[in-house]
């Protein structure tokens, strides 16, 4: 069987278009799985796996979580909130800690970019980084360019925009990554204030106009506006850049094809989209949090295999 040519999933960046097509053909047998009437396999036995999470997360770790169950690994969830990090414990004495209870793999969201690769510079155990700041998401952009490989029958040749706070965004640019790599053409679009400077050198367009730029896509990802990143305001308020920049049924029935509406969750009905754009056919919201179960399954079990390996020779 082929192998990942990582050792870790610390972003889209480090990985090549053959992992990225190793990864859809593994979610794929997953996702057939996850739709049986028994939902689990036996894959993970004998593989323990942490999830930490810095920075308060429902969906992501829940995805993860019931990856980890539906393999059957045994897992163990930690929560910073609750932990020793507030007394002042580093990270790398909180991972020891729990490494030395013989978990094989960490999954790990934190506040802080480049934490994971740190991480895995300095533990012994493969690192899957579940969003680090505003840096990278990469289970999210994998899941996001299955999910329109599964709508549309491939990513190479399509037109996606990423619509909103593409500044604050981890999603957007793991998935910039991931659909250049798979021969999509991008566009981002949102205020000027939250697209980030320079961001044409990653080999994407910018468009302010959102009508201009639904036109020209496929498929229009619509992210969510990241409060919780901003010390100050990036627009004068919330109505102006949802009458600007949110997306409700009048415009998506008035553009001159069907286009495909994603969103990362969780959304905020109203502001970056509404919600009988939401519940539409044309959005594959839901379609997305379930493949995030079947990729997420295939991430694991692709390093899992690489420790099984290792522990063989």
């Amino acid at each position: 069987m082929s192998e990942l040519s990582v050792d870790h999933l610390l972003g889209i960046k480090y990985l090549n278009k053959k992992d990225i097509n190793l990864i859809f053909e593994t979610a794929d047998h997953f996702k057939e799985v996850i739709n049986r009437p028994i939902k689990k396999v036996p894959s993970l036995r004998d593989i323990t796996i942490a999830n930490l999470f810095f920075e308060n997360s429902t969906r992501t770790k829940l995805s993860f979580e019931l990856a980890e169950k539906r393999l059957s690994a045994d897992v163990i969830n930690f929560s910073a909130s609750q932990s020793s990090v507030k007394k002042g414990e580093t990270l790398i004495d909180t991972v020891n800690n729990i490494l030395s209870m013989k978990v094989d793999m960490v999954v790990m969201r934190h506040p802080k970019p480049g934490s994971c690769v740190f991480l895995s510079d300095h533990v012994d155990a493969r690192i899957i980084n579940a969003g680090d700041g505003a840096h990278e998401h990469p289970t999210q952009a994998l899941l996001d360019t299955y999910s329109i490989r599964e709508r549309l029958g491939e990513v190479k040749g399509k037109n996606v925009v990423i619509v909103g706070d593409i500044l604050h965004s981890r999603v957007a640019l793991s998935n910039i990554y991931a659909l250049k790599l798979l021969g999509a053409k991008v566009k981002v679009c949102g205020p000027k204030s939250l697209i980030p400077k320079h961001i044409e050198k990653l080999g994407v367009k910018v468009e302010t106009d959102l009508r201009s730029a639904l036109n020209w896509c496929d498929v229009a990802n619509m992210l969510r506006v990241q409060h919780e990143r901003m010390a100050v305001s990036f627009f004068p308020t919330t109505r102006e850049y949802s009458q600007q920049y949110g997306l409700n049924k009048d415009l998506l029935d008035s553009l001159d094809k069907e286009i495909t509406v994603m969103h990362p969750g969780p959304i905020n009905r109203g502001v970056e989209i509404t919600s009988d754009v939401a519940d539409s056919d044309q959005a594959i919201i839901l379609d997305q949090v379930e493949n995030g179960v079947a990729v997420r399954m295939a991430v694991i079990y692709l390093l899992a295999a690489k420790i099984n390996r290792e522990n063989a020779n």
